[in-house]
């Protein structure tokens, strides 16, 4: 049990680990999503890409 809103911060002598910690947790957290949704539009693009180039070499061989 904490006392004081100090005493929870301070989280027994143990704050630094605790909160960074949760800090990184936090980062990791909000960065995945936004890696992965990037990684996506990325092969999404890439795939396109192949896609027009078929395409191209379809109406070039005609």
């Amino acid at each position: 049990m904490w006392n004081s809103p100090a005493e929870f911060f301070a989280m027994g002598g143990y704050a630094l680990y605790v909160w960074s910690s949760l800090g990184v947790c936090v980062l990791i957290m909000v960065l995945e999503p936004l890696l992965v949704r990037s990684r996506f539009r990325a092969i999404v693009r890439r795939l396109q890409q192949e896609q027009l180039a078929e395409q191209f070499d379809k109406e070039t061989c005609k």
